[in-house]
């Protein structure tokens, strides 16, 4: 067999059976500070795919950040067939500020493809997509809910990609959630350029989340094994299959005051349920929020304070009732029961 040749990025160069740590320039800030990406390569002995893992693309998203700490962390990638590009942070400026977007104010999920030449989002952008996206067979992009809101462990698809629904499956979320490209996301362009990509959502802005966390990690190393990257030691299979969820909506506040919620993510209710109420402060005036249809509660708004028109619930559609109760209690059992680390590895 041929020896394996260097993954080459950016000029450096990361033999086969090694691992490096390779600083991408970004900008010079006007302090004369300079600001890298930093891409952590994993190069396995053996030939295999390119994957990349990613998180905080929008600087506030933490949890991904501690997803990409603990993969980086586990025995099996000595041994890997294939290449891992592991780029915990994406916006180096929105991290540092506990911020969503970069200086500019600019979404940079909503900024690919990007530019070499244009604004420090576009520059971003398309640094990420030439280095990172590119150079891979498939990606897996970390994400949360933003600050005070919270989301249900799931993950995001084009509903019309087959593939991308195997690779959901193998996942192992307790939800797909399929929604539509928006334009300028990392997820359109890379569908234009033929690059999967699965979109992993969970917790909040700011705040770790125990289960999310160990949901992400073991989806990655599912992932991973589905490709030919791992091995099956060390890789659970999930208990149930994931909701399938096809539409979705945002429950909102029919009037400003204090919510009062009595229900979270991953309850289950069906059509007329009360979920929530919101009173005024005297607790002379109360609406009620109910349920529309039957469904699935994947992601809520944490302030007990809201305004008028103020979303609330995201609420995914299903089929059965039963069925997703029982998904539920299956996947909620095998996280508590079957984890990922040992105490001391997840400190």
């Amino acid at each position: 067999m041929p020896k394996r040749g260097d993954f080459v990025i950016a000029g450096h160069s990361v033999a086969p059976g090694t691992r490096a740590t390779v600083e991408l320039p970004v900008a010079v800030m006007s302090d004369h500070t300079p600001v890298t990406m930093s891409v952590h390569v994993v190069h396995g002995r053996r030939p295999g795919p390119v994957i990349f893992v990613s998180a905080a693309i929008h600087g506030d998203e933490v949890i991904g950040v501690e997803i990409v700490r603990r993969l980086l962390k586990l025995r099996q990638l000595g041994s890997i067939a294939g290449t891992i590009l592991a780029v915990p942070i994406v916006n180096t400026f929105g991290f540092l500020n506990h911020s969503r977007y970069l200086p500019d104010r600019r979404d940079l999920n909503r900024s690919f493809p990007g530019s070499a030449g244009g604004s420090l989002a576009a520059r971003l952008a398309h640094l990420f997509l030439t280095e990172v996206v590119m150079r891979s067979d498939i990606g897996i992009d970390l994400h949360s809910a933003a600050i005070h809101r919270m989301n249900l462990p799931q993950i995001r698809i084009a509903g019309q990609d087959e593939q991308l629904m195997e690779l959901a499956e193998t996942f192992g979320a307790p939800v797909i959630l399929t929604s539509g490209l928006r334009d300028g996301s990392l997820r359109a362009e890379a569908a234009k350029r033929g690059r999967p990509i699965l979109l992993y959502e969970a917790g909040e802005g700011l705040r770790f989340d125990e289960m999310g966390a160990r949901a992400g990690m073991r989806g990655i190393l599912r992932v991973m094994h589905k490709i030919g990257m791992v091995g099956s030691r060390g890789v659970s299979k999930p208990r149930s299959a994931p909701l399938r969820c096809r539409k979705s909506e945002w429950l909102r506040a029919p009037r400003g005051g204090l919510l009062r919620a009595f229900r979270t993510t991953g309850d289950i209710v069906g059509e007329g349920d009360v979920i929530a109420a919101v009173a005024d402060p005297f607790g002379t005036v109360e609406s009620e929020i109910l349920a529309p249809r039957k469904g699935i509660i994947v992601g809520r708004a944490n302030m007990p304070v809201v305004n008028e028109g103020d979303a609330i619930f995201h609420l995914a559609e299903m089929q059965s009732i039963a069925r997703a109760e029982s998904a539920m209690e299956q996947y909620s059992a095998q996280l508590e029961a079957d984890p990922l680390f040992d105490e001391d590895e997840i400190i």
